[in-house]
Order: C-alpha cells, then sequence, then structure tokens
C-alpha cells in the first residue's frame, strides 16, 4: 500500500466583491471564467478526496468545479483579526506608520486579534499529517498554497512569502514516504 499523497492545491477564484480590501470568510467567489473552470477541471483526478476551507469562495470554486469537499477549518485563510473586511488605503491613513511597518516584517507579526504566518504553516503542518494516501484535491487560499509550500520545501516563512499564487491556479506538491516533491507552482 502506498502512503504518497499527491496534493493538488487550487486558490478560489477571485472575490466577486471590491478590491483592496482584506475580506473575510463569507466573501463570495466570482465564478464567471468557465474556461478557466474547465481547463482546471480537465487537469484534476477523478475520485480524488477534496478539501476547502470553511470560505464561501473556496465552497463555492469547488463546487464550480464539480467537488464535494469537506470543510477543514486548519486549511483557513491567515486571520486578519480586526483588520478584516476593511481596505488597506484605510488602515494604513488609520495607522500611520505602523501599517507599513508591520508588512516589513509580515510572517511574523500578528494584526490585532488576528494570526501571523508563521501560525498558519503551524496549523496546516498538523492538519497535513492527517491527509490520506491517494490523490487529494485542496480548494484554499493564496497564504495556505504558501504556508504548505513553507513546509514541503522547509523554506523560513519570509522566503514562502515571495511566491505568487493566482486565482484559479494550481499547485502540485506530493508527499513521499521520507519528504515532499514539488511538481508546479500556480500553473
Amino acid at each position: 500500500m502506498s502512503t504518497e499523497t499527491n496534493l493538488w492545491l487550487i486558490r478560489h477564484a477571485p472575490v466577486d466583491g471590491p478590491r483592496g480590501l482584506i475580506h473575510g470568510p463569507d466573501a463570495p467567489a466570482d465564478l464567471g471564467d468557465a474556461a478557466a473552470f474547465a481547463a482546471l477541471k480537465a487537469r484534476l483526478p477523478a475520485n480524488a478526496f477534496a478539501v476547502c476551507s470553511p470560505a464561501r469562495r473556496t465552497r463555492e470554486t469547488a463546487e464550480k468545479l464539480g467537488l464535494d469537499p469537506v470543510d477543514q477549518p486548519a486549511f483557513r485563510e491567515q486571520d486578519f483579526g480586526a483588520w478584516t473586511g476593511r481596505r488597506h488605503s484605510e488602515l494604513e491613513r488609520e495607522l500611520g506608520a505602523a501599517y507599513p511597518e508591520f508588512w516589513k516584517s509580515p510572517a511574523g507579526n500578528r494584526p490585532p486579534g488576528g494570526e501571523s504566518f508563521v501560525d498558519q504553516i503551524d496549523r496546516a503542518r498538523a492538519e497535513l499529517a492527517l491527509l490520506p494516501a491517494g490523490e487529494v484535491i485542496l480548494v484554499v487560499h493564496s497564504g495556505t498554497i504558501r504556508a504548505v509550500l513553507a513546509i514541503a520545501l522547509d523554506l523560513a516563512p519570509e522566503q514562502a512569502l515571495r511566491f505568487v499564487i493566482d486565482p484559479l491556479s494550481l499547485t502540485r506538491i506530493d508527499r513521499l514516504a521520507n519528504g515532499w516533491r514539488v511538481v508546479a507552482v500556480n500553473r
């Protein structure tokens, strides 16, 4: 019996809402790009175990891909606490120099009432260990995918934040018996 897990990490569709906002879990997905959904769906393995975060946009994206995912809170986006639902420009005006100062070291800093990217990596690591062998599709967030890349590549959190993860992109990572293999990022 194989212990290998082939992870198919999909970033959710773009948020159907205003730009420049730190979106909460109830933000809907823009499901209008039929060609992108068809191309992505054609690449996915049949009969894979599917997981999504509890956010509305990940569930909607998964369902549009024909998946019936299990909600897994450990794969949610980083919690931005009191900043959730706020515009970046508004926070910068309100907080002055403290806001850009936060982003100089975003991996370890926590927004008020929120969590750091390091915290997100820790919870993703714990849940990854519980995923079954075989084909597993995760419909999640850019931060979650960066966290999994940090784990797979043994990267410092600051380095993992350098990855670009576009909406409806596919990242493929395999969990092997003795390590990880990165097949593709942001396809």
